[in-house]
């Protein structure tokens, strides 16, 4: 038996992990998988080996991060990369099985099957193994994957089995975490498991519930669901949202030709609210009062001066990086994680490989003491010792539950200024680089200090109604952090008194009215969520962690239940439908509190005080009823139609509002007897025929051609649809010319893709499928005698004449004529 030792919490009984059971026991419970022996920490550090012979495997999941390793542990230690995950759930019903405890089964990934066997080859010669995956529940699970892997090929018979990690990929922390191993910890490994398993079990469990009583090819989420719910939620917010007219008053006044402006904010002794005045009369009649009370003066009767300090922002956590990323330097939460992994794996800048940042999927803001101190010994020496506190900043975090104790997102060293790496990083890598590092450095530097002052101006005689304008002013005098960084605002609203420096004034002074101005405005709904917004509204509720920010937003982009418009989420019918589904009948689950609820209870489990298998066992008996009730008792129209209360115009049948294949209509609810259809945005009072093409019939049944609208725009389809499903494209494609190379008997045409994207193909398609993306020249390639060449242009090398051709590989560059 492998000496190797797995960590649970004291206070937690060991659960055994199931295995899959023997065809023969179908029928009997599954047997467990025997525990590894606990062994004793290994006493011996690794030492320089005499032989030439492998003495330790490293195992990492990336081969950056491999590569980067083995610089910094020398010729005993062969690092190798598992490339992700090695095992998962068998993709079918009863991978877990909650008859037999929620046994899991199985198998490996067949992509990672070589690099598996590559692992296991290494590890027969070596003589200790060492873990060294990512510093969170899911690289603590692959670390256990691969030790029950490398177990059931007898590849660790008496070899030391090591789980190391470390925060950042530095010489320092590499060798640290080598010298002082731990144990694998089961508490996080059932807590990945647990996630694991109920995420399954709402998958195959509600997407085919989705397939029966929506449309065949949905899907739904334990996570994505809240998260789909909040964006439709805020869509019908808007819809429902009815804008309303206010108007406030401003003077423009000047104190010896310095203008400035101020607010009425007390008029006839009333405190003025958004909607104290809501129109246009009601403003004019304010106006004409106040210029008459005035007589072109107000009187200033209070000064009021004070200091106002605004501190830095903590540093990142991997929620506050994707949504700072977002806003500044436009990247999507996917592309933002994709560049921090670089970062934190490994990034040659000169003298090899190393890491740049701290580990990347994190959600606590503190920083290590070696870090700190490195931080404020280099603003001293950039910025001066007055930007220095006095203390080390110490933030506390924001989200309800912080995962596993790690450190907030930061430069492994601040020495490595942005500015020193440009010339080794790529654009992307630079620019997010850039962003860590000045949060992290703001972060550790005194507030800025604003002085402001608000003034009252009186309009009118001491006898009337009290009347009162304020101006509101401030200016930056001591800027502090803000000297690095300055954090972004989502839907930030002008401030107009930001940095505006109001002339000296004094009580009693009077300044001279030149105008009374009247500002019409209108109320606006709430924002459709970015990226950003929707972020920080699921870390706010506790749905997700690190780790599942990205791939939510992700999974329901591709399932096309949003579409990201101008950088704003907005669902699309189906998403609606999915919805509306879910809330209407699985409630519980897609409350946000239930959600984040679950999520507290899984980190419990990763602390070892709670149990996992009866977590599942306490989720999935309600949720298996209600599954059953709904396939029983609800019907497909039930979630794809909604009632209206408008007849149809033809039969005088009620209406509905109907799924249609690519977005919602409305129609008839006597179809097939009844065909009446209309758009979503079309008036029923306007509504129309179908637009016929004129002076043209289907040419395979004679039938009317319409003007129809599908998924990717309009198009020309046959009346008799679908008994004749004849289409064309409304806009012909563009005829180039130039002869298919593939069969000589056409034309290239100019396309469009239904991504919208151009392409040129055969005018004989589908009889001869010749296509390609760039544009065609007719002259035969130089090199392979293929009769076309193409147009192609990329950044790095430009526009040139290549030969699509595989496998000629010529390319020349273009000369303009």
């Amino acid at each position: 038996m492998p000496k190797t030792v797995l960590k649970t919490a004291s206070k937690t009984k060991k659960k055994a992990i199931a295995k899959k059971a023997p065809k023969a026991a179908s029928k009997t419970a599954l047997k467990a998988a025997p525990k590894p022996k606990a062994a004793q920490k290994s006493k011996t550090k690794p030492k320089a080996s005499g032989n030439a012979g492998l003495r330790y495997l490293v195992i990492v999941e990336s081969p950056a991060k491999a590569k980067t390793i083995k610089k910094y542990l020398g010729p005993e230690f062969e690092v190798l990369a598992s490339y992700g995950h090695v095992r998962d759930l068998l993709p079918k019903e009863g991978a877990v099985d909650p008859s037999h405890h929620f046994a899991m089964r199985y198998e490996l990934i067949e992509k990672n099957a070589k690099h598996v066997t590559a692992i296991v080859n290494a590890m027969k010669k070596a003589d200790a193994l060492y873990l060294a995956t990512d510093p969170d529940r899911e690289g603590e699970a692959i670390s256990w994957h691969i030790y029950e892997i490398l177990n059931q090929k007898k590849a660790l018979k008496d070899k030391q089995v090591h789980r190391v990690v470390f925060h950042e990929i530095t010489k320092t922390a590499v060798k640290a975490a080598v010298e002082s191993p731990r144990e694998i910890s089961m508490d996080l490994v059932n807590a990945q498991q647990a996630r694991r398993a109920l995420d399954f079990l709402v998958g195959f469990n509600l997407s085919p519930l989705l397939w029966r009583k929506i449309r065949r090819g949905l899907s739904a989420g334990r996570v994505q669901s809240p998260a789909l719910r909040m964006i439709v939620e805020r869509e019908e917010e808007i819809e429902k949202f009815v804008s309303q007219e206010y108007w406030d008053i401003e003077a423009a006044v000047s104190l010896h030709e310095s203008p400035f402006s101020a607010k009425l904010i007390i008029y006839q002794d009333a405190k003025l609210e958004q909607f104290s005045i809501t129109h246009e009369k009601q403003a004019e009649e304010t106006k004409q009062n106040l210029l008459k009370l005035a007589k072109g003066k107000l009187q200033v009767t209070k000064v009021e001066k004070k200091q106002r300090k605004r501190n830095p922002a903590a540093p990142f956590t991997t929620s506050t990086m994707q949504q700072e990323a977002a806003r500044k330097l436009g990247f999507t939460a996917q592309r933002t994680m994709r560049t921090a992994q670089q970062l934190y794996e490994g990034i040659d800048v000169g003298s090899g490989a190393v890491g740049l940042i701290s580990y990347m999927r994190t959600d606590s803001v503190h920083l290590a003491a070696e870090a700190l101190t490195e931080i404020r010994e280099f603003i001293e020496n950039r910025y001066g010792k007055e930007n220095v506190p006095d203390e080390p900043k110490v933030y506390k975090t924001k989200s309800k539950n912080a995962q596993e104790a790690h450190e907030a997102i930061r430069p492994t060293s601040v020495a490595r200024t942005p500015d020193s790496l440009k010339e080794f990083l790529l654009p992307e890598q630079h620019r997010l680089y850039d962003l860590i590092w000045k949060r992290t450095v703001a972060s550790q530097m005194v507030h800025a200090i604003f002085d402001t002052v608000a003034v009252d101006l009186k309009c009118g005689p001491e006898n009337q109604p009290n009347n009162l304008f304020r101006a509101n002013g401030s200016v930056l005098t001591s800027p502090g952090y803000m000297h690095v960084y300055q954090e972004d605002v989502d839907d930030k609203k002008v401030d107009h008194d930001e940095e505006r420096l109001l002339p000296p004034l004094a009580l009693n002074d009077e300044v001279t009215l030149k105008e009374v101005i009247c500002n019409q405005h209108f109320t606006e709904p709430p924002p459709r969520f970015s990226e950003a917004t929707l972020i920080k509204s699921l870390e706010e509720f506790g749905i997700g962690r690190p780790s599942t920010y990205a791939a939510i937003i992700y999974t329901l982009q591709y399932r096309e239940y949003v579409l990201l418009e101008t950088k704003r989420f907005r669902p699309t019918d189906v998403g609606r439908i999915v919805n509306r589904f879910l809330t209407q009948y699985f409630t519980r689950y897609v409350d946000y509190n239930f959600t984040a609820k679950l999520e507290d209870e899984l980190d419990d489990v990763a602390l070892g005080e709670k149990e996992w298998i009866p977590l599942l066992g306490d989720f999935w008996q309600p949720f298996k009823q209600q599954v059953d009730e709904v396939l029983e008792t609800v019907q497909r129209k039930d979630v794809t139609q909604e009632a209206l209360d408008e007849k149809c115009p033809t039969c005088e049948k009620p209406l509905s509002i109907r799924l249609g294949r690519h977005s919602r209509f409305i129609g008839c609810t006597a179809y097939p007897e009844c065909t009446y259809t209309r758009s979503m945005d079309e008036d029923k009072d306007n509504a129309v025929g179908p637009d016929i093409v004129e002076g043209r019939t289907c040419t395979q049944c004679g039938g009317a051609l319409h003007l129809k609208v599908g998924r990717y725009g309009k198009f020309i389809g046959c009346s008799n649809y679908p008994t004749c499903k004849f289409i064309e494209p409304l806009v012909k494609p563009a005829d180039t010319g130039i002869d298919c190379p593939e069969c000589n008997q056409a034309h290239m045409l100019k396309r469009k893709s239904r991504i919208g994207k151009i392409f040129f193909s055969c005018a004989r398609y589908p009889d001869c499928k010749y296509a390609v993306w760039n544009e065609p020249v007719a002259q035969p390639c130089p090199k392979c005698a293929w009769p076309i060449l193409t147009i192609k242009t990329t950044k790095k090398r430009g526009t040139e004449l290549v030969c699509p051709k595989t496998p000629c590989d010529y390319a020349k560059p273009m000369i303009d004529d």
